[in-house]
């Protein structure tokens, strides 16, 4: 499989509008924005399930009888399977056409959904939570290489790329609402069967809005490749969620990041031997992309940092219904989805990536920095929802860019690969974040109870105001780690990406379009 040659910044050689030939210049296709909402709509159910489930998982604990050390698997068997099947699921797209896949990952996520929505106990909840997470493997990079194969005009693209970067930006806020809502109102199980109503929708319109895809089936599938990233990525992620139930210090802990390191470096090596590599380094070298990527992981991290100890300090410590909790976090999705649109609209054109993600993350820093002044009495008015609004402001600023960023100059045999790197960065933020989070707040309450236990104990037990304060110098030590987090993000985005707009096209000149080029320029992505 060749791969285009691209320029240094991550773009086509040749600058947008300049003429080009071949599959860039064919005209879009007429349904295209009936396709975003698909696109759109399959991408906020992905997105929504990594965070719908926090808030019924004490109601499920309660219907299903599992325990407080199981209860994290609901989450972590979802993220599990989605992290490390990512990039394959992102190469059998691009082999066996990503209509095909995108339509199979979403019958397989609902079926999953109403599995898990029927269980009646914890083994057939966390086995569909698995199965969740492998169709969204498959699911995610298909819908993101459909969307930017399908829109390849440069307006059309930044204004699909800004609606694809609000919903993966105010997603996880929409879980926690949409949780909220249907756990206190109906009942946990429908924060799984809600997923029947996206995913029927969505395969309609896809089987009747998005036309025959052009597979690459003729290139072998890298069965090596696949082996050593799954279960690299698996190992990773599992390490670090089972630091919240036990240690840095024990073999589970250690010996799964160990493995899961070495694994992950074979891959690397076997990328470079690999006849047909499952992801071609060519993608990953590019600076722009490269930056993207990590710009991905990072903000991922600091995302469900913040969406993860706001929920538990206002439920903990503040009172906050389900309901009411969901609901504070509606200012974040509102902005996320504005600024989104305006950072790639109206400023990526201008500025290109850089500046647009470096200011999102220090504002995500900023947020971050304000949550740690939080109070056991605590406003929402006046404490919360500043942080809040600067999160949303970040976000908007960092996920369409760096998403668009990530699938650019990237030739289209290889667009699914390119686009599940992009969500895998987002979701090993996620997870590797959370645990690593959950971790360091865990190890900061036991510390400060240890550490106040002789005056404020009562018959061997901290007192009610021990605890509430342990729990807000947990939060606090969570918060700074976010912030350090989301600063480290800036100074990656400054030094990696590139200022200035993104070309993206095969120059006029060029003598003669590959012959993969020249078949699509026959074969249009959509009627």
């Amino acid at each position: 499989m060749s791969d285009t040659t691209v320029s240094s910044n991550g773009a086509w050689p040749g600058a947008a509008g300049s003429g080009a030939t071949g599959w860039a210049a064919a005209s879009p296709a007429p349904r295209r924005w009936w396709i975003l909402v698909v696109i759109a709509l399959a991408q906020l159910m992905i997105v929504l399930d990594a965070t719908i489930m926090n808030i019924a998982l004490p109601s499920a604990q309660k219907s299903l009888n599992f325990s407080l050390a199981d209860r994290q698997w609901v989450v972590t068997a979802y993220a599990l399977a989605f992290g490390s099947l990512l990039l394959l699921g992102g190469k059998l797209s691009d082999l066996l056409g990503r209509k095909r896949t995108f339509v199979a990952g979403l019958i397989g996520f609902a079926t999953a959904s109403a599995v898990g929505g029927a269980s009646v106990n914890f083994t057939m909840l966390i086995t569909a939570r698995a199965c969740q997470g492998a169709f969204a493997a498959l699911l995610a990079p298909s819908a993101l290489s459909l969307l930017a194969t399908t829109f390849t005009a440069p307006e059309d693209r930044r204004r699909a790329f800004g609606v694809y970067g609000a919903v993966a930006g105010a997603g996880g806020g929409v879980g926690l609402i949409l949780g909220g809502l249907l756990t206190e109102y109906l009942s946990w199980r429908w924060c799984l069967y809600v997923n029947l109503v996206f995913a029927g929708v969505a395969v309609v319109g896809a089987l009747t809005l998005i036309g025959k895809q052009v597979s690459w089936g003729k290139t072998r599938l890298d069965v090596p490749g696949a082996l050593l990233v799954s279960g690299g990525m698996f190992c990773i992620v599992y390490g670090f969620s089972n630091v919240a139930l036990h240690n840095w210090h024990t073999p589970s802990t250690w010996g799964f990041l160990v493995a899961g390191a070495l694994l992950l470096v074979a891959f690397v090596w076997w990328q470079t031997r690999a006849p047909a590599p499952l992801l071609p380094l060519s993608i990953v070298r590019n600076r722009n992309r490269g930056g993207a990527y990590v710009a991905m992981f990072l903000s991922g991290a600091g995302m469900f940092g913040v969406l993860l100890f706001l929920n538990y300090y206002m439920q903990q410590n503040l009172g906050y219904s389900p309901v009411r909790t969901g609901l504070a976090f509606l200012p974040m999705v509102v902005l996320t989805m504005t600024i989104t649109n305006i950072s790639n609209v109206v400023l990526m054109p201008r500025t290109g990536p850089r500046p647009l993600v470096v200011l999102g993350m220090l504002l995500g820093a900023a947020s971050a920095g304000l949550l740690t002044r939080l109070g056991i009495h605590s406003s929402y008015a006046a404490d919360i929802l500043p942080s809040i609004i600067l999160i949303g402001a970040g976000l908007g600023l960092i996920f369409a860019p760096v998403a668009d960023t990530g699938t650019a100059g990237v030739a289209t045999q290889d667009t699914g690969v390119a686009s599940a790197t992009v969500n895998t960065g987002n979701q090993l933020g996620g997870s590797i974040g959370t645990s690593l989070l959950n971790s360091l707040f865990a190890s900061a309450v036991a510390t400060y109870i240890a550490g106040n236990f002789a005056h404020g104990s009562v018959n061997g037990r901290p007192t009610p105001a021990l605890s509430q304060a342990a729990l807000l110098h947990g939060y606090t030590t969570a918060f700074w780690w976010v912030m350090g987090i989301f600063a480290l993000g800036a100074v990656v985005a400054g030094s990696l990406l590139r200022s200035g707009p993104l070309a993206r096209y095969a120059p006029a000149e060029s003598a003669q379009a590959p012959a993969w080029n020249q078949e699509l320029a026959t074969q249009p992505v959509a009627p």
